[in-house]
């Protein structure tokens, strides 16, 4: 076949495909002292490097889907989170603040609708 083919159907090991984009793509973001929109769209893992006052936001998201967001404080900063973000606990986890701490937040997106995206956020791990 020369061209392009559609198929409904694919039967083989499929060792010979290319242009097949496989496994977690990571977006990365600069914020200082704002709130951030992370576009779930566009990745899975998402690295967040802050400094000063930063809220996290999303946009878009498919329903089950997951993704991880990776903190660095790269100066002294206050990360929070929007409403969109659903905790075990209730409330937002309390993160390091000073330069060079790390931290990881992992959720799933529950609900895309009009009302906006919620997620379900698994606890934050500091890994200062």
């Amino acid at each position: 076949v020369t061209g392009i083919a559609t198929a409904t159907a694919f039967h083989g090991d499929g060792s010979q495909l290319t242009g097949i984009s496989v496994g977690i793509t990571t977006e990365s973001i600069t914020p200082s002292g704002i709130t951030t929109h992370i576009l779930l769209d566009s990745a899975d893992d998402h690295k967040v490097l802050a400094t000063g006052n930063v809220t996290i936001d999303v946009t878009g998201g498919t329903e089950a889907d997951s993704h991880q967001i990776r903190i660095e404080n790269v100066g002294v900063a206050t990360v929070g989170f929007s409403t969109a973000f659903l905790f075990p606990s209730g409330g937002t986890p309390s993160l390091p603040t000073a330069s060079g701490s790390f931290s990881l937040v992992s959720f799933t997106v529950h609900k895309v609708g009009a009302a906006g995206t919620i997620l379900f956020a698994g606890a934050s791990v500091n890994f200062s």
